[in-house]
């Protein structure tokens, strides 16, 4: 299995290699061996940030929000990443883009993370420090199987570094990874400090992933109860600024965000800033059917609300509706007075996306550097999942409508109605997580594990003219890379492919 043997080896050596003059200054390029490398406490700290810099990948940078555009809720503009494919039903093994990425880019992740924890006790350093180190990895390997679920269900289960003959393996059952996902993030929690995170996992990240993981599967009572041990720490809040959290300034000691792929100018930097790709570019535009989602201000939608004025859309109603959304005539203004309109050739809906555009980054150009992190969990999120899960364990109670309430007041909407049924408060939790996570990627995942995807994708005309499709046969998960089933024999293609 000749690639996976190569990701190991580029893996490796972008560990020994991270961003460190001091220590290449010491160890020649030609020279670098686990021999010279495994020795000193400088070298932990340039093992994990090779670790943590697989992050910065489009799988796990806001490359995410492209995922939003195989749903209802957005259309993008051309072939990247085949989203167009894919969006249209034509997912195959050889289709390439996301069906191959978020394989290959989440496999370099593990073989970093099953490096380092095979190496890192051989390390003279301070074994608070290394214990930390070693949550903060087990975190990541678990992040990094836990999306490998959830694009291709089963899948092979390396947790040390493989050899050649080892790698050639059938996949394990989901539930058998999803089991070792847990395990990773229990060890990560027991040693993780519950902190704040401002760049490292902390305690907090690892409940947070713990809890989505288990209402990914179902185990409602369990994340429920994980959730809650997050929320009754009381280490985070919701930020009260909700707009600018998604730009430079509004990220540092956020207390809202959990966990985020980092970006530190002038090392490194979104070579594709998200300024650039759906600031300038408008990668993706949003839908009709996602506008029309947000509430006006009384709480009503805007089929019922008599405010909403068709006229002045964004009048009235939910204020993450703007916070999400800019319409394309509005020109964008930086502090210095850098303006910026888009003329955008292409652009499929006049609904473009403000999260994670930053004015002060004016003018945009595929040279702007942006540091701007991209926010994988937050405590919003955390609230949302406490709701939805504990409301399907055992129905509405008032700590379901406490948590959804609480991410509404942020903004100024009103509580939801009091006396709903299971059914109706399932509805607007799922409301709820659509407005508050809009463009952040999450929704493409949410519509499989609710298995509407196929009730709410058919049917969707791309402004372009083209039909989606989604196929509940098998399209529920990705199919293997061909690249891979022809390398490993043992690899059993997924159902439909």
């Amino acid at each position: 299995m000749k690639k996976f043997l190569i990701i190991s080896l580029v893996s490796t050596a972008s560990l020994l290699l991270t961003a460190c003059q001091d220590f290449l200054d010491k160890n020649p390029l030609d020279q670098l061996s686990n021999q010279t490398f495994w020795t000193t406490e400088k070298d932990a700290d340039m093992a994990i940030a090779g670790v943590y810099s697989q992050l910065l990948s489009l799988t796990y940078d806001h490359h995410r929000m492209d995922w939003d555009a195989l749903t209802d809720d957005f259309f993008l503009f051309g072939t990247y990443q085949r989203v167009d494919n894919i969006a249209k039903g034509i997912i195959e093994p050889a289709t390439g883009g996301l069906v191959s990425t978020v394989y290959l880019e989440s496999y370099k992740g593990v073989t970093a993370c099953n490096v380092f924890l095979a190496n890192i006790d051989r390390v003279t350093m301070d074994e608070a420090k290394k214990n930390r180190y070693k949550g903060e990895v087990l975190f990541l390997r678990a992040l990094f199987y836990f999306t490998l679920t959830e694009f291709y269900g089963g899948v092979p289960l390396y947790t040390k570094p493989i050899t050649l003959a080892e790698a050639a393996v059938k996949q394990s059952p989901k539930a058998t990874v999803i089991e070792q996902v847990i395990k990773d993030l229990d060890d990560a929690i027991a040693l993780l400090p519950a902190t704040l995170y401002t760049s490292h996992a902390v305690k907090g990240s690892a409940l947070a992933l713990k809890a989505k993981v288990l209402m990914h599967n179902n185990k409602w009572q369990e994340a429920a109860d994980a959730a809650n041990l997050v929320i009754q720490s009381k280490v985070f809040k919701l930020a009260t600024d909700y707009q600018t959290m998604f730009l430079t300034k509004g990220q540092t000691n956020n207390p809202e965000i959990m966990f985020s792929a980092r970006y530190l100018n002038p090392d490194r930097f979104s070579s594709e800033s998200p300024d650039m790709k759906y600031g300038n570019a408008a990668a993706i535009n949003g839908s009709q059917n996602f506008v029309d989602e947000f509430e006006c201000t009384d709480g009503l939608p805007i089929s019922q609300s008599p405010l909403y004025d068709k006229t002045a859309y964004k009048k009235n109603r939910d204020p993450r509706l703007d916070y999400t959304i800019r319409d394309i005539k509005e020109q964008l203004v930086s502090s210095t007075g850098v303006k910026f309109t888009n003329t955008a050739a292409g652009i499929y809906t006049s609904y473009l996306v403000r999260k994670y555009v930053d004015p002060e980054n004016l003018p945009f150009s595929y040279s702007t550097r942006s540091d701007q992190d991209y926010i994988l969990t937050r405590y919003a999120e955390v609230l949302l999942i406490y709701a939805e899960a504990k409301n399907e364990a055992s129905g509405p109670d008032q700590s379901v409508y406490d948590a959804v309430n609480a991410v509404r007041a942020r903004v100024k909407m009103p509580a939801l109605p009091t006396g709903l049924t299971q059914a109706t408060l399932r509805d607007r939790i799922r409301h709820e997580r659509r407005v508050e996570l809009g463009a952040e990627g999450y929704r493409y995942l949410d519509i499989k594990r609710w298995k509407i995807a196929e009730k709410v994708i058919p049917g969707i005309v791309d402004p372009g003219g083209v039909l989606r499709k989604f196929d509940p046969a098998k399209h529920y998960l990705f199919p293997f890379p061909q690249s891979e089933i022809d390398i490993n024999k043992n690899l059993t293609q997924n159902p439909g492919y």
